[in-house]
């Protein structure tokens, strides 16, 4: 018995913390982080604050229409059958009627070299429009010089998809008009194991990335490919914390680009009907220091933002308050039960006294 009532003056065994002892810092002068009472009056203000954990939305290209022919680009191949009918021909030997030029690499300049007309630009043009540029270029020596020309695609016009598709690997481009979604097709497709896929594209210095959901929803989104681009499928590693009286205490992945602080309750399981204070649900964010002091901004490093469940101004506040990748979504513990966990324990201080009790008499 006097273990008992020893153990009731000591801090009692809870899953979470008040929110009155989570916040009692910030009745002091000087408090170390900053508490956001978020209503509908705010949150729109909030929502203009700077992200944290990620950029803030996606960055991705926009769609636009190609040749349907290939485009040559410097590290092509091009192999050109240049027929003269001529008796004395400069480019023919005596019997022959033809030429055949196996192999020409197009030089990073755009150029090929053609006997007695020299280097001739090809790079930017279909095999058609250069096919005519040399032709033009032989008529001063060759007039009646008729060119056939074919083009192998060189390095730069084929595509690596990385990752996240069936088959990965090195795929040639079939024209300028290639889209990522033909691209994808190709390789087989986006794995079905990956949860919450992102697309990544890797274009020169620049990397741009989607939702594959959005991607294969909206036809706006399915951009032309260029030789080296890079695609890289791999899951969304974006995620919250949800801790306390929750129904889960888990890393939580983010299932679409945007999660609302009550579409995360959902998420966690909702709260624990016996121990949750829906009126103490906190959102514990860290913003980085320059971001300290902006108009409209954080005052502090550490913010902390609370919610009230109970009422239908934190209801919808929370319906349009965004959680941010890393940020910690905390149901406190209600007041009620460490109360009720008092009584339960003096209940049985009781009935072990009526024990002892009916043992002594």
């Amino acid at each position: 018995m006097l273990s008992a009532l020893s153990i009731a003056g000591c801090s009692l065994p809870r899953g979470a913390a008040l929110q009155s002892e989570i916040l009692r810092e910030d009745a002091a002068d000087t408090p170390s982080f900053q508490v956001v009472e978020v209503t509908r009056a705010v949150v729109a203000d909030i929502a203009r604050w700077p992200a944290t954990g990620w950029s803030g939305s996606y960055h991705w290209l926009t769609t636009g229409r190609g040749p349907k022919s290939t485009v040559i680009r410097p590290g092509d191949e091009v192999r050109m059958v240049i027929w003269d009918s001529q008796e004395n021909s400069l480019l023919t030997a005596p019997g022959q009627k033809n030429i055949v030029l196996e192999a020409m690499e197009v030089s990073p300049e755009g150029t090929i070299f053609v006997p007695y007309v020299e280097d001739v630009v090809v790079s930017g043009a279909t095999p058609q429009q250069a096919r005519a540029r040399v032709q033009e270029a032989l008529e001063e020596i060759v007039p009646s010089a008729q060119v056939q020309l074919s083009v192998k695609q060189g390095e730069d016009n084929s595509i690596d998809i990385v990752s996240g598709v069936g088959v990965p690997g090195s795929y040639p481009l079939p024209s300028r008009d290639y889209t990522i979604l033909s691209a994808l097709a190709a390789a087989g497709g986006v794995r079905e194991s990956l949860e919450n896929p992102l697309v990544r594209l890797i274009r020169g210095d620049e990397t741009y990335e989607i939702r594959a959901g959005q991607l294969f929803e909206d036809a706006t989104h399915n951009v032309l490919l260029r030789g080296g681009d890079k695609i890289v499928i791999e899951e969304d590693s974006r995620s919250f914390t949800a801790l306390g009286a929750a129904g889960t205490e888990d890393l939580m992945a983010f299932p679409d680009e945007e999660v609302t602080a009550l579409e995360a309750m959902s998420l966690i399981g909702g709260l624990s009907d016996s121990r949750a204070d829906p009126e103490g649900v906190l959102v514990l964010r860290e913003y980085d220091a320059r971001h300290v002091g902006r108009t409209p901004g954080p005052t502090h490093r550490q913010v902390i933002f609370t919610f009230d469940l109970t009422t239908a101004d934190g209801l919808f506040a929370a319906r349009n308050f965004l959680i941010n990748p890393d940020d910690t979504v905390l149901v406190t513990e209600s007041p009620v039960t460490k109360a009720q966990t008092i009584f339960n324990l003096f209940g049985t201080v009781f009935g072990l006294t009526r024990q002892v009790t009916t043992v002594a008499n």
